[in-house]
């Protein structure tokens, strides 16, 4: 064999091994896989095309002047997941823990520039120790390059993070501008300053997965989009994402062959709504209905359980949906919710995903804590993002629509292209119950009977105002439709809207309510 080709086998074999047995070990034992492994579990057998498997890092610190690993601890290229082509990057915690360096950083901004340039998703697995302390402001300077790329391709190309380990300090903030994050429960966790540094500067004491693990960023921060029970069901989770998602936001999202009949009607959406409208149900019930083989992609299930977003099909065309969820909080709005459903729909909008709008809304959140913490904010963030979407969108109100809310849940006073009711909706400035209260308050004070005179005033307030039928004859809706037909309607209004164009207009951009 020529000695050559024999040394570049051996240089290659050894950069597959970089990280020591002991240390593999370690990963396995902590229930993690290695960062091939999870390459090799996210994309299509055989797909994945590695780049710069032979780079090294060139400090002269003497740490690590006489360690040099082949690729430097993260690994990158290219593959295919389904079939539709990827670009990845994987950090590798058994080499130098996966710390990032300057050569490390050039390795990520080379795939990162390439999947902008060809116009496909980005996907970046963590697992790492941050940045490299023994390369000082460079590794800084470094980590500034993966922010930049990421602010400029997004909305360009759909930018995936998964953490299946540590991200600290300032690693966090790459992932923080992707589009969707998803975290491992038990071995993941992102923070800014760990709990040794929150003891130190405020006495607190908390654990790892506390301050930052998965169940704390699903259910309380909002910045883990997505939770795992372990690194297998993550990865198969993320390739279900991509089956929703464009490639680029100058491509329509992926359609699938629907075994689901798109003139199936769900009777049992007549029976769904309870009899009283203070009480709740469970609005994925009625999604389930809906939409193909009542599969729902549920975006941040944990967080804001109040607004329900995810990503189903009708037809086979891919769709978003936002919802209010009468089962948490009677599916007001507020702050979290309000965040929430914006991110969403403004995802939604930069890769041509069509929104639908089920509404069941009886206001926003009252309380003092509401308002000093920014509702008025918080809700344009949602109103912002509706007004602003190009996409062709849809709104459903299946009972209560009441003041503001309604409007800002996809009316068509901002912008919906079709709006439909059910005739259980209530549309409304208010309740009326409170209406009542505050319209014949004098009348209500000088009754002998306040209950049956309350209850007649009560009903005529839902016979005159409290229904969809003012709003259909000023064409705030453009048709109250029986519930059993809801798919179908659904799946005609979007075929008529998909070849809608979106208005050009010469502006830098807007102003978002951040």
């Amino acid at each position: 064999m020529d000695p050559r080709l024999k040394d570049l086998r051996a240089r290659k074999d050894e950069a597959i091994h970089a990280g020591s047995t002991d240390a593999v070990d370690r990963q396995h034992a902590r229930g993690k896989m290695t960062a091939r492994e999870r390459v090799e579990e996210l994309l299509d057998p055989g797909s994945f095309v590695e780049l710069d498997l032979l780079a090294r890092h060139r400090s002269n610190e003497p740490s690590v002047a006489g360690n040099r690993p082949y690729t430097d601890g993260v690994i990158t290229g290219w593959g295919t997941v389904e079939g539709r082509q990827v670009f990845v990057f994987s950090q590798d915690f058994t080499v130098f823990g996966g710390s990032l360096g300057e050569v490390f950083a050039e390795k990520i901004h080379k795939v990162m520039d390439m999947a902008d340039q060809v116009g496909a998703p980005f996907i970046g697995i963590n697992d790492g120790a941050g940045a490299r302390i023994q390369e000082g402001v460079v590794a800084l300077d470094s980590y500034g390059g993966i922010f930049r790329r990421n602010a400029h391709s997004s909305g360009v190309i759909p930018q995936i993070s998964v953490i299946m380990g540590p991200c600290a300090g300032g690693a966090v903030y790459s992932p923080a501008l992707t589009d969707f994050v998803f975290m491992v429960q038990d071995t993941s966790y992102m923070f800014i300053t760990g709990p040794d540094v929150v003891k130190a500067e405020t006495g607190e004491d908390v654990s790892l997965q506390d301050l930052g693990g998965a169940i704390a960023h699903a259910t309380r921060s909002g910045v883990a989009h997505f939770v795992a029970e372990n690194d297998h069901v993550c990865l198969g989770d993320v390739r279900k994402l991509l089956s929703f998602l464009p490639s680029n936001n100058g491509e329509p999202a992926p359609w699938a062959a629907p075994k689901d009949d798109p003139a199936r009607e769900s009777p049992e959406l007549s029976e769904i709504l309870p009899d009283r409208t203070d009480q709740s149900y469970d609005m994925t019930e009625l999604i389930a209905a809906v939409v193909d083989d009542g599969y729902l992609f549920q975006y941040a299930p944990r967080w804001a359980g109040n607004m329900v977003c995810g990503l189903a099909r009708l037809d086979g065309h891919v769709i978003g949906i936002i919802a209010n969820q009468p089962k948490v909080l009677a599916g007001v709005l507020d702050i979290d919710s309000s965040e929430k459903a914006a991110r969403f729909v403004r995802t939604c909008d930069a890769f041509n995903i069509p929104l639908v709008s089920f509404v069941d809304v009886p206001g926003f959140l009252p309380g003092t804590d509401q308002e000093y913490g920014g509702i008025i904010r918080h809700g344009a963030k949602l109103l912002y993002a509706l007004c602003e979407a190009t996409v062709p969108r849809i709104q459903v109100v299946t009972r209560k629509a009441y003041g503001g809310a309604y409007v800002v849940m996809n009316s068509k006073a901002i912008g919906a292209d079709l709006a439909y009711a059910w005739p259980s909706a209530e549309l409304a400035v208010m309740g009326p119950q409170g209406a009542v209260e505050i319209l014949h308050r004098r009348e209500l004070a000088e009754a002998d009977d306040p209950a049956s005179v309350r209850a007649e005033l009560v009903a005529g307030y839902v016979e005159h105002h409290a229904n969809p039928w003012i709003a259909a004859e000023r064409g705030y809706v453009d048709d109250v439709i029986e519930p059993a037909l809801t798919r179908p309607v659904l799946i005609k209004g979007l075929a008529m809207l998909r070849s809608k164009r979106p208005e050009v207009r010469s502006r830098k951009h807007g102003n978002v309510p951040l």
